[in-house]
């Protein structure tokens, strides 16, 4: 399903001046049925309390869903990715380290797309489950 040519590396160069990169998230790996990122548990997207905002774990689900979207496309540059709709259930704080998602597609149509995106802890613990419907509009 996902476009297993496109890099890491490459994705990564989407990350320079915004968010993405104002955050620390890092694209890992991507395989044909889900791909991976990171992003630290640290000053930037922890809450005054000191734990894991969950506006930063909706940011990397939107972010890997908004990706996905990219690497499923036959012809990225005749498209854009729009979030249309996102749920997330926060299930374990996390203090410090890094959170990794894993997205995987439910459903991919011609002009929206469903994706699944979880976020675990270092240690493997499920710490997000989230649900992100984005739309397809052409470029």
């Amino acid at each position: 399903m996902f476009n297993t040519s496109i890099t890491s590396e490459q994705l990564n160069s989407f990350s320079k001046g915004n968010m993405i990169e104002h955050l620390g998230i890092e694209f890992l790996e991507v395989h044909p049925a889900y791909f991976t990122a990171r992003m630290p548990v640290d000053h930037r997207t922890k809450q005054p309390f000191g734990l894991l905002h969950g506006g930063a774990s909706v940011v990397l689900a939107e972010t890997m869903g908004s990706i996905a979207t990219m690497l499923v496309a036959k012809d990225p540059a005749t498209m854009k990715a729009v979030g249309v709709e996102i749920n997330a259930n926060h299930l374990k704080a996390v203090r410090e380290g890094w959170v990794i998602g894993t997205c995987s597609p439910i459903r991919i149509g011609r002009t929206m797309h469903v994706y699944d995106i979880k976020i675990h802890n270092e240690q493997g613990d499920l710490v997000c489950v989230s649900r992100l419907t984005v739309a397809i509009l052409s470029a």
